[in-house]
C-alpha cells in the first residue's frame, strides 16, 4: 500500500513526517506517556471490551499500544512509512498486537464498516483533504459506531502552549524547537471551531459534538444505528 495513488494529492499538508523529523518527534514524545495513558482511559470509558478499534495517525504509535494493552483488536493507519515502521517495533518491543498500515487518511485500505470505533489525535489539522478523511472514517465505522478526532485549537493562547509545552519535560533546546513549532507552524494550520462545526455538519454523521480540552479541542462523531 503507497501512501497515496498515483496522479492524486498529497495526503498532508506540509513537510512530510519522515526520516530524522519522525524519529525527533516519536523520541520527544515518548519522553512522557501519560497523555496516552490519559486517552486511552477515555475511549475505555466509551467503548466495549474487545471491540475493534482504529486509530488515524497514530505516529509512533504510543496511544494505539495502550489501546492493545487493554484488550481491543487495534489497528493503525498512517501516511508516515517511517512512522509506520516506528510503530510496529514500539508495538512489538511492547508485546502487544497492532495491526500498523501505511495509507492515506482519504483514501483508507479497509472494508466499509470494518471497526467500532476511531480515534485520531493531534494529525488532523494536517490532512491535505479532511473532508475526505470524515467520508472515510464514516465508510469505515459500523452502524452506530463512533469516532473522536482531537487537535490544536486555532483560539490556544502563547501562554496555554508554553504551560503545554513545560508539562512535556523535555530539555531546553528540544522545549524551544517544539515551542517555535507550535507557533510558527501548528497554530498556522490548526481550525476554529467555526470551522471544525462547518465540516462536522457537512459530513455524513447523524451527530457530533465539539469540546474544548486544554489547548486542545475534541470533536465527537456518531455514526447512525
Amino acid at each position: 500500500m503507497t501512501a497515496a495513488r498515483i496522479g492524486s494529492p498529497k495526503g498532508y499538508r506540509g513537510v512530510g513526517m519522515e526520516g530524522m523529523v519522525a524519529t525527533w518527534y516519536a523520541r520527544n514524545t515518548g519522553r512522557d506517556l501519560r497523555r496516552f495513558k490519559e486517552t486511552a482511559r477515555e475511549v475505555a470509558a466509551r467503548v466495549a471490551p474487545g471491540a475493534r478499534i482504529l486509530e488515524v495517525a497514530p505516529g509512533p504509535g504510543y496511544l494505539a499500544i495502550e489501546l492493545a494493552g487493554r484488550g481491543y483488536k487495534v489497528t493503525a493507519l498512517d501516511i508516515s512509512e517511517t512512522f509506520v515502521q516506528i510503530a510496529r517495533q514500539n508495538a512489538a518491543a511492547a508485546g502487544v498486537a497492532v495491526d500498523v498500515r501505511q495509507g492515506n487518511a482519504s483514501e483508507m485500505p479497509f472494508a466499509d464498516e470494518s471497526f467500532d470505533f476511531i480515534v485520531c489525535t493531534a494529525a488532523f489539522k494536517n490532512f491535505s483533504d479532511p473532508g475526505g478523511a470524515l467520508r472515510e472514517m464514516h465508510r469505515v465505522l459500523r452502524p452506530g459506531g463512533q469516532a473522536s478526532i482531537q487537535d490544536l485549537r486555532k483560539d490556544a493562547t502563547r501562554d496555554e502552549i508554553d504551560a503545554e509545552v513545560q508539562a512535556m519535560h523535555l530539555s531546553p533546546l528540544n522545549a524551544l524547537v517544539t515551542r517555535w513549532t507550535f507557533r510558527t507552524v501548528l497554530m498556522k494550520r490548526a481550525y476554529t471551531r467555526e470551522t471544525i462545526e462547518r465540516l462536522a455538519r457537512a459530513s455524513c454523521f447523524s451527530r457530533h459534538e465539539i469540546l474544548p480540552s486544554g489547548i486542545a479541542f475534541e470533536l465527537r462523531l456518531a455514526k447512525a444505528a
